[in-house]
């Protein structure tokens, strides 16, 4: 247990965490929707703090992110708890359930990452992960100091629902996010998500003016599949930037979710429709050449090919296509196999 930041006290010992746009208004003794910060005699605190349920050496592509770090890996840790309750959530037995855990400290996780790098000198940093670390993040903040102070980046992979405080205190020490905008129109995100979508925009207004940013957007037969709602989105990202890169993930059946997964045709067809505004667009969650690989929006050289999870080639000279000298819109070191 650790005091929480970002809340207020209210009358009648109850207290209103201010992290996040729920605002919940947490009675003693009880908690609020993320299942992670309680309100304990009028204080709220956070239950996840330092409690490890998730850890991993994964390659950066795996977050995903494909233009930060090419090749490298980052140490993955997460908790438990969101502040979603998505009805398809893919990860829904850490983010609504009470998984075992580790105790850890912050210092422990950059003195792993530091210990990985000294084995694999490609490890970046660490990645905040497997489940949502808005509701982490008070351990998330002291990890990321400390491992900036060390030397490693940040890599946060996040719904984006997180007020505007708690986030622009976070950014200075975040290198690189992965950002899911989980469909285009509010009424999804009232109904399948609970939650609003415009906070999410903002995250990722926000998070482009100090850090590199990636968007996935998970494809669900019938719900967010329309070729309207995906043209919106990336004409949307292409009014920020049009080097933002955006991955069309595949849909499996999960928590409450059963309807089928998401025929590949679709997918192939939102990412023509999305690579009208954008240069990058990726195919995930299924395996097929070139779904994964990075072409130059100049004239369509393979500049960087992968694997189902990692990077396997890169046919760049020195940071620029081969073929007509365009520079590949990347941040950070690619680390070629």
């Amino acid at each position: 247990m650790k005091e929480a930041r970002h809340w207020e006290g209210l009358s009648d010992g109850k207290v209103r965490c201010i992290l996040c746009p729920n605002t919940c208004v947490i009675l003693p003794g009880g908690q609020g929707v993320c299942r992670v910060r309680e309100n304990r005699e009028g204080k709220l605190y956070s239950r996840a703090y330092g409690r490890v349920t998730s850890i991993g050496l994964d390659p950066v592509e795996k977050k995903p992110l494909y233009h930060f770090h090419p090749g490298g890996l980052v140490l993955s840790i997460g908790t438990y708890g969101c502040n979603f309750s998505c009805e398809f959530c893919q990860n829904w037995h850490i983010s609504q359930m009470n998984p075992e855990y580790t105790m850890l400290s912050p210092d422990d996780v950059v003195k792993l990452a530091l210990g990985h790098r000294k084995r694999y000198e490609n490890t970046v940093g660490i990645a905040y992960t497997y489940n949502e670390p808005t509701v982490w993040w008070e351990f998330v903040y002291e990890c990321a100091r400390k491992a900036k102070e060390a030397g490693l980046s940040n890599v946060l992979v996040t719904n984006g629902y997180i007020a505007e405080g708690p986030l622009e205190e976070l950014l200075p020490y975040i290198d690189a996010l992965n950002i899911d905008v989980k469909a285009w129109k509010e009424d999804f995100y009232k109904r399948v998500v609970h939650g609003r979508l415009d906070p999410v925009l903002k995250t990722v207004e926000k998070s482009l003016e100090s850090s590199w940013v990636e968007v996935t957007y998970l494809v669900i037969p019938g719900e967010n599949d329309s070729e309207e709602d995906v043209r919106a989105m990336s004409s949307w990202l292409k009014s920020l930037s049009p080097a933002i890169p955006l991955h069309l993930s595949r849909y499996f059946p999960a928590y409450r979710f059963a309807r089928p997964p998401t025929p590949v045709k679709t997918l192939e067809r939102l990412r023509e429709v999305a690579m009208e505004n954008l240069y990058y667009v990726y195919v995930g969650n299924v395996w097929k050449k070139g779904y994964a690989d990075t072409f130059c929006p100049e004239c369509g050289e393979v500049l960087l090919e992968r694997g189902a999870l990692q990077l396997e080639a890169s046919h760049l000279k020195d940071g620029l296509c081969p073929a007509c000298n365009r520079p590949l819109d990347v941040k950070g070191a690619i680390w070629s196999p």
